[in-house]
């Protein structure tokens, strides 16, 4: 009898401690592994419901269009029509949700956006960027591994589990949310004609993409990946999911010039043509243009906004270098000083760094890789140096390009 009252037992379910696996102490008492268990998910659970209480959406708490903006110029330079599109969209969306509460007949229907542009531009930077300020659950998803179910690849649904994943699996959270489809030109289909062979990653997926975007209850594997019977399943309704699309659409400058130059009678047709900037053909882009790129004409239809990112010229190039908050050469000086080295550039390599990107015509993705293929040299031996400062200077510069130019031809 005396044995048993000095046995240490759970203060919660009274198990003895040989009866679990682990007993934790406490100040006055135990809690075991199994109880201790059973108290997080009572938790999670008791500040999941706080959560969706307490984060509920006030229209004077939402951030007007022009400050949504405001927040991308301070990361995004130039592309102010894409800005507009966006800030305008993230907008309505937020309003969107705040609709049932109002109580209103009229049902406002959600504006999913398609923005289209050269590689480099600035459409996957836009989309983390905007994560940042909002107050719903975002994610971005990539369309380059999705095929028809059944296929090797990813199920079109998979795209909704990295949306529970950040809302920590709560359902009405994930169903407010944002989601941005990169690359969706790699799921254009191969001809403008119908086909009656299987397109497994392209016109199939955009068939699977049709019921995301309209709005409808989907099953999502919790986990990703396939789904398979004995799987269990997590209804999402996406009827309040906004869709952001965003694609580099390669050659499409051929479909809109192609489209341009259709009109060769009359008096006016030399005249228009006269007036088209052949030096950014994508602010003329159209729905049609789309249509003969490759995409079905009911997705284009559930992506009814659509909007453009121009090329990048030189002097947005090289304000993207220096100006914006996260600007690559605020990231390398960050860098050095963590190690306690200041770094400094001559001008005359940030022009030179400038000059290398157009030539190369890689947009501000280009920036990175020639800095980076610059400063690999020094950021090998300086740490080691102990060094207080360093300057780049326009010879290292070239000497550095020239030597990585050389390695590449000789390893090709």
């Amino acid at each position: 009898m005396a044995e048993s009252r000095t046995k240490k037992r759970c203060s919660f379910c009274g198990r003895t401690e040989k009866e679990v696996s682990l007993l934790i102490t406490g100040v006055d008492g135990y809690i075991c592994d199994i109880c201790s268990v059973q108290a997080y998910e009572i938790a999670q659970e008791a500040m999941n419901a706080n959560k969706g209480k307490s984060d509920k959406l006030k229209l004077n708490e939402l951030p007007k269009p022009v400050e949504i903006k405001k927040f991308l110029d301070q990361y995004v330079i130039g592309q102010d029509d894409a800005k507009r599109f966006l800030a305008v969209s993230v907008y309505n969306h937020y309003k969107r949700l705040l609709q049932k509460e109002s109580g209103d007949d009229v049902e406002i229907e959600k504006s999913n956006i398609i923005m289209v542009g050269s590689t480099g531009t600035g459409k996957t930077l836009l989309a983390r960027t905007i994560a940042k300020l909002l107050d719903v659950p975002f994610t971005i998803v990539d369309a380059t591994v999705l095929t028809e179910a059944g296929y090797v690849g990813e199920d079109i649904e998979s795209i909704l589990t990295r949306l529970l994943q950040v809302a920590d699996y709560n359902v009405p959270e994930a169903e407010r949310g944002i989601v941005f489809i990169d690359e969706i030109d790699k799921i254009a289909r191969k001809s403008d004609n119908p086909s009656i062979t299987r397109d497994v990653s392209g016109e199939g997926v955009q068939q699977g993409l049709l019921k995301l975007l309209e709005g409808s209850v989907v099953n999502v594997p919790p986990q990703g990946g396939r789904k398979h019977p004995d799987q269990k399943m997590i209804p999402v309704n996406t009827k309040n999911i906004l869709f952001i699309c965003g694609g580099a659409f390669d050659g499409i400058e051929k479909k809109i010039a192609q489209r341009l130059n259709t009109h060769v009678v009359g008096y006016t047709a030399s005249r228009e043509t006269a007036t088209i900037d052949k030096n950014n053909m994508m602010q003329y882009i159209a729905p049609q243009d789309l249509k003969a790129y490759g995409l079905i004409p009911e997705i284009i239809g559930r992506l009814p906004v659509l909007t453009y990112l121009t090329p990048l010229d030189r002097t947005a190039l090289r304000a993207i270098l220096t100006e914006p908050k996260n600007s690559i050469i605020k990231q390398y000086v960050k860098l050095f000083e963590m190690d306690g080295v200041e770094l400094t550039f001559d001008e005359k390599v940030l022009e030179y760094i400038v000059d290398k990107a157009v030539e190369y015509k890689l947009g501000a993705r280009g920036l990175r890789s020639i800095v980076e293929t610059i400063m690999m040299d020094v950021m090998f031996e300086l740490p080691s140096e102990h060094k207080k400062e360093y300057e780049v200077t326009l010879e290292y510069a070239e000497r550095q390009l020239e030597k990585a130019n050389m390695a590449r031809l000789q390893s090709a």
